[in-house]
């Protein structure tokens, strides 16, 4: 039997021809969960796939999806990622402190890699050996990886690809946070 990591807080093991399961009973860290484990309860070698695209979006950006929201475009650190990716400025993704003492090719290669891998269809998502080959290649073919799913932050990449195809309606903002509220404890 090999043992399968759905995420980092659970394992399930699969027996050696199974590649896939389902279970009524979800555990696990929210923002590392594949969409189709979160809301179905359906796993496979894929979901790592997922878990895996999460960890390395998190190492290139420096930054926890659990903890990163962008207030200017309502994302998440998924669909920060998709969107930067989208307009062709993935490099602004990458951690500042790293300040330029990086390979800019293997930064956006891995970008790239970790898009594929947290696709919210589970078939569009490589396999692990895929993965490994398009990490260990300088040869990768680029398309355009399809938009990552919403997670913990609502319908956030579904709004924004709502108001983008949209045109006929403009928004200034359509949802807020309000980031200075500063709350004091004082004795009665």
């Amino acid at each position: 039997m090999n043992a399968k990591v759905s995420d980092f807080g659970m394992s399930r093991i699969f027996g050696m021809d199974q590649n896939h399961g389902k279970t009524s009973r979800i555990v696990g860290t929210y923002g590392y969960m594949s969409p189709e484990y979160a809301m179905h309860g359906d796993y496979s070698v894929r979901s790592d796939v997922f878990s895996f695209g999460v960890l390395v979006l998190e190492i290139i950006s420096g930054i926890r999806n659990s903890s990163f929201y962008h207030s200017t475009h309502a994302d998440d650190l998924l669909c920060y990622a998709w969107r930067l990716w989208r307009d062709g400025t993935p490099l602004e993704f990458v951690d500042p402190g790293l300040s330029y003492s990086y390979s800019r090719d293997e930064a956006i290669r891995c970008i790239y890699i970790a898009l594929l891998c947290v696709q919210e269809d589970v078939n569009d998502r490589p396999s692990m050996d895929a993965v490994i080959h398009m990490l260990n290649s300088h040869l990768v073919t680029m398309t355009m990886p399809q938009q990552p799913p919403f997670l913990q932050n609502s319908r956030r990449c579904s709004l924004i690809k709502g108001l983008e195809s949209d045109s006929s309606q403009k928004f200034a903002t359509f949802c807020s946070v309000d980031e200075a509220s500063i709350t004091g404890i004082y004795p009665r």
